[in-house]
């Protein structure tokens, strides 16, 4: 199943950084950004991680939950939200199940390589349940969160 802008967002379930199952069913009636990255405590994904957590106040208010999903142990998680106060959900997909039926796992180049790995990525999904837009590769981590929340503002 792709992932297409309009279409419903495609269902899972992982473990959280508590270890505790997590559905994507949960958020029913609310917006979700699920961001996709590669390893947890690196440079780009501390930067974008960090970003979505400093706009932390305007997406509350804007009710939006945010998910980060890596292949990441569930004990690696909680080391990341804890040494960075991230407030949003870890979920950890170590067989990269999800990350597949989302399109942020496969080929892609890497210092002029192609090579397999995790294609950082993120899919605004809308209170419906359906796919309002997907940044299918995100070139700057650092930039993506306010991208993301200018799309949220309509902008």
């Amino acid at each position: 199943m792709a992932v297409e802008e309009g279409k419903a967002a495609p269902a899972f379930t992982l473990k959280d950084q508590h270890g505790k199952a997590r559905a994507l069913s949960e958020f029913k009636g609310q917006d979700v950004i699920v961001y996709f990255y590669p390893k947890d405590d690196t440079p780009g994904c501390t930067k974008e991680a960090c970003g979505f957590r400093d706009s932390w106040a305007v997406l509350q208010k804007k009710k939006v939950v945010v998910i980060g999903i890596s292949a990441d142990s569930t004990e690696s998680h909680a080391a990341f939200v804890a040494k960075y106060k991230l407030p949003f959900i870890l979920l950890s997909d170590p067989d990269r199940k999800v990350m597949e039926k989302y399109e942020a796992y496969g080929e892609k180049m890497m210092y002029g390589k192609k090579t397999m790995g995790v294609i950082r990525s993120t899919v605004w999904i809308g209170a419906d349940g359906k796919v309002r837009k997907h940044w299918k590769k995100v070139a700057k981590a650092e930039a993506h969160p306010a991208a993301v929340l200018a799309a949220l503002e309509g902008g």
